[in-house]
């Protein structure tokens, strides 16, 4: 039977947990946009001026083309990921389709020998129509629950947004501290957070209550991962890593209950929790002020 490998210097098991893993919303085929560019610039850049600034304007097209289909596909993914959320502001991915059109028109432009418009019209068209059909339009509707109205969408969506921003703020301070082990249990706690999360966004008729706690745990969280991932990357000390790990521990098993209690409609009042959550986070040496919850 086979044995699996290990040793002093391998990763452990639990290293880095791939529970709840997701695939990055930007993938090869639009990486691949950002190339066209090259060659136009490359083929028009020796060709007189009036050719090369039109290959830089189609070249300069068709890149900012790529970065807004991009960043269209990453809000994209965050909107369909919650249950309650807005539109994007700027309708990124039609933009990045205009512009495709547009670098399209001008790159037929610049190859010409005489000057004709209805071709470069016509190509920008149809560039622009087929970016459409391979990366669809952007989300046009405000996504929400039913029975509830704008003014408490609008106030989900803040909490959630404000949450996910704690969380990624741990995310980015505990890859500092270089420690695979404790990369996984934030990632493991993300995921429970997110699990609470998501049951706010289904259910959110106790929201103040709810923005109280997540805005005090995450805060708390975050605060304690930075600080624990300066000191830890100065000097490995090894009681902080414990201190650490205990208070992650605590906050994951803390987040997993509650949202537990809120999938069995237990509607408890959380200021005591909260209150014991401030003592265990000032005793990590985290201040909160009572200003933030």
């Amino acid at each position: 039977m086979g044995k699996r490998f290990g040793g002093k210097y391998s990763p452990k098991e639990d290293t880095v947990s791939y529970e709840k893993a997701k695939v990055h919303p930007v993938g090869a085929r639009s990486n691949i946009l950002w190339i066209p560019a090259i060659p136009l610039v490359a083929t028009t850049f020796w060709d007189g001026t009036i050719a090369m600034g039109l290959g830089l304007i189609g070249a300069a097209s068709w890149s900012l083309a790529a970065w807004l289909l991009r960043e269209g596909q990453i809000a994209q993914a965050t909107y369909e990921t919650r249950k309650i959320a807005k539109r994007p502001a700027i309708p990124r991915k039609i933009f990045s389709a205009a512009l495709t059109g547009i670098g399209a028109a001008f790159a037929v432009l610049a190859h010409q020998e005489s000057v004709e418009l209805l071709s470069p019209a016509l190509l920008g068209l149809i560039a622009g129509a087929l970016h459409i059909v391979s990366f669809g339009p952007d989300p046009l509707t405000d996504k929400g629950v039913a029975g509830i109205d704008t003014m408490q969408q609008d106030r989900v969506a803040r909490v959630v947004d404000e949450a996910e921003g704690y969380l990624e703020a741990m995310r980015d301070a505990i890859l500092r501290s270089g420690d695979r082990h404790m990369e996984g249990a934030v990632q493991r706690f993300q995921n429970t957070a997110r699990d609470l999360i998501r049951t706010v966004e289904e259910d959110p008729r106790d929201l103040t209550a709810a923005r109280k706690y997540l805005g005090v745990y995450l805060m708390g969280a975050r605060d304690a991962t930075v600080k624990f991932a300066d000191l830890y990357g100065r000097n490995r000390d090894a009681q902080a890593r414990e201190n650490y790990a205990a208070l992650l521990e605590d906050l994951t098993d803390n987040f997993a209950a509650r949202t537990d209690a809120l999938l069995d409609g237990n509607r408890t009042d959380l200021s005591i929790e909260i209150d014991v959550l401030r003592e265990r986070l000032a005793r990590d040496g985290v201040q909160l002020s009572r200003a933030s919850s």
